[in-house]
């Protein structure tokens, strides 16, 4: 069965491994290479993967197709540290007909991304 893992290319690596490991509590499972400039970073967030890759040509909030989903125990719990570690978070959550609390933030970078909760 095909594995999808999304990954971000950015031109502040550090800065967006802080978000994602302060955030949601990420782990580094990758860092090439392992010593000198880091060039990716692989996270694992909870069964997930999230990889990171440097480069400085990337201009943060370029208009993006894709979105992070990501499931979370307490989205309104994550909202006030979204800002607080550079990202930026919109009209807080909302309960969807479906099922889910959702908070559409942005990453430090301009990336869309839905911290969703199951109801």
């Amino acid at each position: 069965m095909p594995t999808v893992s999304p990954i971000i290319v950015t031109s502040d690596l550090e800065r967006l491994r802080t978000f994602y490991t302060e955030l949601l509590g990420a782990t580094e499972a990758e860092r090439v290479p392992e010593e000198g400039p880091v060039f990716f970073v692989g996270l694992r967030i909870g069964d997930s993967h999230l990889g990171l890759v440097a480069d400085g040509d990337v201009s943060p909030g370029a208009p993006t197709r894709v979105v992070l989903s990501i499931d979370v125990p307490d989205v309104d719990a994550l909202l006030p540290r979204v800002t607080a570690l550079g990202g930026r978070s919109g009209s807080g959550a909302n309960d969807m007909p479906w099922g889910q609390r959702v908070a559409h933030i942005s990453d430090p970078d301009g990336n869309a991304v839905n911290l969703t909760q199951q109801l």
